[in-house]
């Protein structure tokens, strides 16, 4: 990154000596990023509670985390939502598709007074938990921090470092290329529940993707290099726009992943290694320009559903112990130091 920031403000570390709770909620834990998710809470030392619809599917991810408390739920039964984070001081969602489960998990959040957070990459729960809970989320002093994974919160705090000490920027544009992309279930389902038009931030408000979509080269760094790009609608789109001045936000992915998530026939992610993660390869690239000057701000790594888990939980890890700067609905850039941040994803993210 271009240039080091110091904070300009402090964070508001809890006024008890007492150690925050440590217990989060993981809905959608038997799910292909849940397990990650409980995996990565469990490495830091933080207490899961599985929970889901699949009692069965459940059961078998606490056998390989003993100790592990299993709590059914469903998102058309409030009740079991309540029950299910019922104790806990957070709950990240992992079960999409996000356009059904967010807003009934926020809304159990709010009445428990827990944070919540989700890995969501759709636009439209983004919107809407931004739209819709804002300002119960600020009465009942909980964060609501959508899309803190790969899309969404990578891309938002990449981009809020490579703006750095700038109060506002001509454009911001974030790139992803990505040498394969195996979806998941989860990702096919969303896919088919998310067929509405997509958004780009520009002349100072979102306005719908062009269809076709707009394409461009863009020369990326090694070891990508020069590739053919598209724009896509990404959550990144909504969540830099609620806190970061630009009047035009785009973001753009290579042809060869978006070829292999419209292929019917591409098989789903297989591990490469012990820890789960595929042998799947990215680099995202945040730049900003300001009249003539351009800063940007790049991640590499493997796995987009891996690398999700250490996001959403040093995200989860850094609310509990009151390292945050607001309540509310909020994005990554906007309530962490986001060079602090990212430099905490080493070395499951490399960082120029």
């Amino acid at each position: 990154m271009t240039k080091a920031v110091q904070p300009t403000e402090s964070f508001p570390y809890p006024a008890s000596s007492e150690m925050p709770d440590r217990t989060v909620a993981v809905f959608g834990a038997a799910g292909h990023t849940g397990r990650f998710v409980v995996s990565e809470l469990r490495r830091r030392g933080l207490t899961p509670i599985l929970s889901g619809r699949d009692a069965a599917k459940l059961n078998a991810i606490a056998e390989a985390h003993p100790g592990s408390e299993v709590r059914v739920a469903s998102v058309d039964d409030p009740a079991s939502l309540d029950r299910a984070i019922s104790g806990a001081a957070a709950v990240i969602n992992c079960a999409g598709p996000f356009m059904d489960t967010a807003a009934p998990l926020i809304e159990a959040a709010i009445r428990g007074r827990i944070h919540y957070l989700d890995v969501t990459a759709e636009q439209p729960a983004a919107i809407a938990a931004f739209e819709r809970f804002g300002d119960t989320a600020k009465d009942a002093s909980v964060v609501i921090a959508p899309a803190m994974a790969f899309y969404g919160g990578l891309g938002d705090l990449l981009a809020t470092a490579a703006m750095g000490d700038w109060p506002d920027a001509d454009e911001i544009c974030v790139a992803v290329a990505l040498d394969s992309w195996k979806p998941t279930r989860g990702t096919r389902l969303t896919g088919k529940r998310n067929t509405g038009r997509r958004f780009v931030f520009s002349n100072n408000k979102l306005e719908f993707l062009a269809d076709p979509a707009p394409r461009r080269a863009w020369n990326f760094p090694a070891p990508f290099g020069a590739q053919d790009v598209v724009e896509l609608g990404l959550s990144e789109i909504i969540t830099i726009s609620r806190h970061l001045r630009t009047p035009e936000i785009h973001a753009f992915m290579n042809l060869a992943p978006i070829t292999d998530l419209r292929n019917p026939d591409t098989p789903e992610p297989v591990a490469a290694d012990e820890s789960g993660r595929s042998s799947q390869t990215f680099l995202m690239e945040a730049i900003a320009r300001r009249e003539s000057e351009e800063r940007r701000a790049i991640a590499r790594g493997r796995d987009i559903y891996a690398i999700t888990a250490p996001i959403v939980v040093e995200a989860a890890e850094r609310i509990l112990d009151g390292r945050f700067k607001a309540t509310g609905v909020v994005a990554a850039g906007e309530i962490f130091d986001a060079q602090d941040f990212l430099m905490s994803l080493r070395p499951d993210v490399s960082l120029d």
